[in-house]
């Protein structure tokens, strides 16, 4: 026998009650467009292993899904700058047809495709279908960047029902049928809420949330909603990190269990905080 072989039966002992404890329960991951950007595509097989192992053991997996990078890469390749207020892109009516062709056509293609290749697993849709996200302006002035009205998870629940894997690109529309981009954390946390999750989980290119953003050895591994709360009004939580604290704050106070900001760029990091006892990021807890 390997050395290798009692630390591997440790880690499935490990794993077994809290398989018990998830089993049949709404995990909503949050995959960043940033984990899809380069040509390696390493990052997105792993985490595609990871979801189909959380179906497998009778977890109900949601996927949402950015893609500001590329979305920006092909405005470039088209010959338009992209334009960014506060953080947010500035959409115009030929910015936002660029976004929906490349959240729906593209980056939700690829997270699908990789899914199914383990099985007939995953079903690619966006907010505007069934009505699953109604959607408003944001602001005037950043044209067609959405902000979430209301949600109905009806289609989500026929889907996992079905054991299928939902994959949701983060496009809505409203009572008119316009079309809105919509920041993928935000609609994260929407989902998460709407489906009474057990976790919502952000895989980003951080190691988690830091008590001082410019100390990566100050990783915050539990934090509670209202301690994150305070970190946002303190300017402690700071840039991208921002909508993705707002959004744990605002599905742990609506019920979701708990809430999760990990490395992504780390092989099976869901795998590895939801499964054993310490995990590797930064839990946020009621």
């Amino acid at each position: 026998m390997s050395d290798a072989a009692p630390s591997r039966a440790a880690l499935l002992v490990e794993a077994l009650p809290y398989i018990r404890r998830f089993r049949d329960a709404v995990v909503v991951v949050k995959y960043g467009g940033n984990a899809l950007a380069g040509s390696d595509a390493t990052p997105l097989a792993s985490f595609a292993q990871d979801v189909v192992l959380l179906h497998a053991v009778g977890i109900k997996p949601v996927v949402v899904h950015g893609g500001g990078p590329q979305i920006g890469d092909l405005l470039r390749r088209l010959g338009k700058e992209p334009e960014f207020r506060d953080g947010l892109r500035v959409t115009d009516a030929d910015t936002l047809d660029v976004a929906r062709m490349v959240l729906v056509g593209k980056v939700n293609r690829d997270i699908v495709s990789a899914i199914n290749v383990h099985g007939p697993l995953a079903v690619g849709l966006s907010g505007e279908d069934a009505r699953l996200i109604t959607a408003g302006a944001h602001s005037a002035g950043l044209g067609f960047v959405g902000t979430v009205l209301g949600v109905d998870p009806t289609i989500l629940q026929r889907l996992l029902a079905e054991g299928l894997v939902p994959v949701v690109a983060t496009i809505g529309a409203d009572a008119a049928g316009q079309a809105y981009n919509i920041n993928a954390d935000t609609v994260a946390g929407a989902l998460a809420s709407s489906l009474d999750a057990e976790k919502l989980v952000f895989l980003t290119d951080v190691e988690g949330l830091r008590g001082d953003p410019r100390d990566p050895g100050s990783l915050l591994h539990q934090v509670t909603a209202d301690q994150l709360a305070q970190m946002i009004e303190s300017g402690a939580a700071a840039g991208g990190m921002v909508p993705k604290a707002e959004a744990c704050v605002g599905a742990v106070r609506a019920g979701v269990r708990r809430a999760h900001i990990l490395d992504g760029r780390v092989p099976h990091a869901l795998l590895l905080e939801v499964f054993t006892d310490v995990g590797i990021g930064t839990m946020v807890l009621p």
